[in-house]
């Protein structure tokens, strides 16, 4: 009688060891966009600012998309950038910490605007504030590895990649013969682009007048390649994309050692790419998520598009596809290269301020005027016991309105134009089944 006993006992101090490492799984999380620092923010001291901070320092985990490059200067500028060239002074990784911020992401299309010396520079001077950061390396499989943070709620695996880069910003890999090629964590994905038979017939006459020789036939019957893109034919005209093979898997594999090592698992995604309407995810970025979480991450965010896309829950997990913009003060950079003037038609003699005065025309368009680029959330995503309990959406507006030194920095939005954010985001995660309520101020999901 007494075996049968001790059998009970054993598998009743099991199941009790791991219902209570279940229940210690538990946390809340702090969650933003892109951070395009170039200015102090410590300084400020106005109500709805610092607020806002304290709750950002209040998660036990906070995350943030550093999308600068942190130097003095000393590497050269590529010959070509994601856009503005990205520098700021490596004091300003203070202002990132003192916002409470621990983990940040470094894969993105701004990662190598000084080429491969600036971004081992820059992630040094990360590495130095002591944020942990994840999404570059000296190679390949170091820009996959995850970085690692040690909270009060157990040990966080941040993984980062990026679908829009410049193509000699891929991190390689490394062979017993050659060194692996320094650089980010690629989610490459191939398109495919659909047309019906009168599409497909005058492509075919394009290209043969182009050629001065006969169309060529694709690999299959019905397909055609042309100006290195791949057209099939179909019924209607459509764009369907979907991750490159060997990525998927081998970020699944990062993944799931990850699941291994760490008590939750973050995976971040910089991509600008969308499907037709802007704020909708391309269909790569979609089938990518839902493969993380079926290999075992807690949470999945976007950056890049600067502007806010749709919530998904997805066997339970949140999948933020983009955050939109925490920080943009990309018009306050110190100095920039000859490659952003020139398409300006400025000499050497232009400034930054010329640069945005050209590139803005005088504020009357681009970025100035889209108000969506200067409104977002930070997401603070809560779990007891292993479970997603709510998810709090804070929304921030950025000055839109102000002048170029003063806007691009958060703060809370209060009355209407918080209940605007709230209301265009629940429009944007509709499609994915997801309710968002507006409540005292915020947006809540409960799952």
């Amino acid at each position: 009688m007494k075996r049968p006993c001790m059998i009970f006992t054993c598998i009743l101090l099991v199941s009790l060891a791991l219902f209570g490492q279940s229940a210690g799984r538990s946390g809340s999380f702090a969650l933003t966009g892109d951070s395009i620092i170039t200015q102090k923010i410590s300084v400020f001291s106005e109500p709805e600012f610092l607020k806002m901070i304290e709750i950002i320092r209040a998660a036990d985990v906070a995350f943030t998309n550093l999308e600068m490059l942190f130097h003095d200067y000393e590497p050269y500028p590529s010959a070509e950038s994601g856009g503005t060239y990205m520098r700021a002074a490596p004091s300003l990784l203070k202002e990132v910490t003192w916002a409470g911020f621990d983990m940040v992401s470094l894969a993105n299309n701004h990662a190598v605007d000084y080429g491969i010396e600036g971004l081992r520079i820059s992630r040094d001077w990360v590495r130095k504030s002591g944020l942990t950061f994840a999404g570059v390396g000296d190679n390949l499989t170091l820009a996959r590895a995850p970085g690692y943070l040690d909270s009060s709620v157990g040990r966080v695996a941040l993984i980062s990649c990026a679908s829009t880069y410049p193509s000699f910003g891929l991190a390689g890999p490394a062979r017993p013969d050659v060194h692996g090629r320094p650089g980010l964590n690629p989610l490459r994905f191939n398109t495919v682009y659909k047309l019906d038979a009168e599409g497909m017939a005058a492509l075919r006459t394009v290209q043969s007048k182009l050629s001065g020789r006969g169309a060529a036939a694709g690999p299959v019957p019905g397909t055609l390649t042309f100006q290195r893109n791949r057209f099939e034919l179909a019924d209607a005209p459509g764009t369907v994309t979907t991750p490159n093979e060997q990525d998927l898997a081998e970020l699944v594999a990062s993944i799931r050692t990850a699941k291994k090592q760490a008590d939750w698992v973050l995976v971040t995604v910089h991509s600008h790419e969308s499907a037709g309407d802007r704020t909708r995810p391309a269909q790569f970025y979609e089938t990518f998520a839902h493969a993380a979480v079926e290999a075992g991450a807690d949470m999945i965010f976007g950056s890049g598009p600067h502007i806010l896309k749709g919530i998904e829950i997805f066997q339970g997990k949140p999948i933020f596809y983009s955050l939109g913009d925490f920080i943009f003060q990309n018009e306050t950079v110190e100095f920039l290269p000859a490659e952003n003037y020139l398409p300006y038609k400025l000499g050497p003699e232009a400034t930054p301020a010329d640069f945005s005065d050209r590139r803005y025309r005088n504020d009357t368009t681009g970025f100035p005027v889209d108000p969506e680029i200067w409104r977002s959330v930070i997401a603070l995503p809560s779990y007891h016991a292993g479970r997603l309990q709510k998810i709090e959406l804070l929304p921030i507006e950025l000055g839109q309105k102000k002048t170029r030194s003063q806007r691009g920095r958060p703060v809370l939005a209060s009355g209407d134009t918080a209940q605007e954010i709230i209301q265009r985001l629940a429009e944007l995660s509709a499609p994915f089944g997801t309710k968002i309520v507006f409540e005292n101020g915020k947006g809540v999901i409960i799952p």
